[in-house]
């Protein structure tokens, strides 16, 4: 094998390697022959089918799949013999096969940034804690009652908490939606679940009530023809209910696969959820601290550009997706919005593994079982979860990615100067304004 490498641009490289032909058709005779032995053909006895039938059925296939493992095995001999640190994944592009009986084929990638020697003691964090209180516990069983509640019509006038049953259509000075009748829906007062001034009317609204709201709708609403639009929104109460809240009795706990409907068992299994949760928001919390002091302190050193270009398109386009999981179709996301974060993201994922190699820190398999186990708990057949992560190489593969993601991040913490900080487990569950 034969190896060139070249400096393409100050984080790119390009390696040519050429391979004498004969090793690729050593392996495609090889697997043609036992396709002769094995294949199934109809018209031809098994094991007696002609070579030139194989080659004819079989030989693009054959190749193709040599000729990508054969790759695989070669380039990664190449990066080992020329020291090199990759950053994504190369471009392979293979080349016509010469007159001198050589395969050729170059990979274009881009390398890992030097960023010398990284010392953790350099860095200084916040490290925060928590923990699960009995108040907690009591507030997480009343969402389960507030989950769980059933409604009861009244005829007073809504308030706060109430479900309304509404009619609505908005008028603009060139529109109205929808074109013709009306669109229903139901909300909860307070609930913000619609727009804010329209939802806050219903307050005081009994059912058969009619008002209009004059309100302006912001240039990203979910319906085009009101986004950024001044209207005129005419509401009808339809309904009104009140919440009817259940007991914490023995069937509302077996409701929750508590065989025994005993409540100190049930608090014993919210407690176990919500630490499970609050131990997972901590990591979270944890890694965006690190991962930021880590990427403050190397903000000057230069980055992978089509790596943080391709990280930016990806965000983009799941933000994309996310907006018409959401109903808002209209909404559409450039690369460009995301090139900040996507930088900070591929430092941050750069700087980690490069710790991990310096340090020589190798995955920790308890934990990684640990953590199969208790992604597994949160399902109703766990045994089923990590069978199937057991089977599927690519799930194992990110969760593998995770857990020596997380070892290396309480490494870094373990040894950075750290300020202690305690919250509550409601401010910390508690989302960003």
């Amino acid at each position: 094998m034969q190896v060139s490498l070249e400096n393409t641009a100050n984080l790119e490289r390009r390696l040519t390697v050429s391979l004498p032909a004969d090793r690729l058709e050593g392996v495609v005779g090889n697997r043609l022959r036992e396709l002769a032995r094995t294949a199934n053909i109809k018209g031809f006895r098994k094991g007696k089918v002609p070579t030139k039938v194989i080659e004819q059925r079989f030989g693009a296939q054959v190749r193709n799949e040599a000729f990508g493992e054969l790759v695989r095995e070669s380039l990664g001999e190449a990066i080992r013999q020329q020291d090199l640190k990759l950053a994504g994944n190369p471009d392979i592009q293979a080349e016509p096969q010469g007159d001198g009986g050589e395969i050729r084929y170059t990979a274009t990638f881009e390398i890992v940034p030097d960023f010398g020697t990284i010392d953790p003691a350099k860095l200084e964090i916040e490290r925060v804690s928590s923990s699960i209180e009995e108040s907690d516990i009591d507030a997480m069983i009343e969402t389960l009652r507030q989950q769980r509640r059933q409604w009861e019509d009244v005829e007073r006038a809504a308030e706060p908490g109430d479900m309304a049953q509404v009619e609505t259509f908005a008028e603009t000075a060139s529109a109205r939606v929808p074109a013709e009748g009306v669109e229903r829906g139901a909300t909860v007062i307070g609930s913000n679940v619609m727009f804010p001034a329209l939802e806050s009317r219903l307050a005081g609204m009994k059912a058969g009530d009619q008002a209009q709201v004059e309100v302006t709708f912001p240039d990203n609403w979910r319906v085009a023809e009101l986004a950024g639009q001044p209207a005129k929104v005419t509401l009808k109460v339809t309904r009104v209910a009140a919440a009817r809240l259940p007991e914490v009795d023995e069937a509302f706990i077996k409701s929750f696969g508590i065989k025994s409907g005993k409540l100190e068992v049930f608090r014993k299994e919210v407690r176990s959820n919500l630490e499970r949760e609050l131990k997972g928001n901590l990591m979270q919390r944890l890694r965006a601290e690190v991962a930021s002091k880590l990427v403050a302190a190397y903000k000057d050193v230069e980055l992978p550009p089509r790596l943080i270009d391709a990280e930016a398109r990806s965000m983009a386009a799941n933000a994309t997706q996310q907006a018409r999981q959401q109903g808002q179709a209209n909404l559409g996301f450039e690369a460009a919005q995301f090139m900040d974060a996507a930088r900070n993201r591929v430092a941050a994922a750069l700087l980690v593994g490069e710790v991990a190699r310096q340090n020589e820190l190798r995955l920790d398999n308890k934990r990684l079982t640990e953590t199969l186990q208790l992604i597994a708990s949160t399902y109703e057949d766990p045994a089923q979860v990590v069978e199937l992560y057991r089977n599927d190489a690519n799930l194992m593969a990110g969760l593998r990615n995770r857990v020596m993601e997380e070892q290396v991040i309480d490494w870094i913490a373990e040894r950075a100067q750290s300020t202690a900080k305690t919250m509550s487990f409601a401010e910390l569950m508690r989302p960003a304004a």
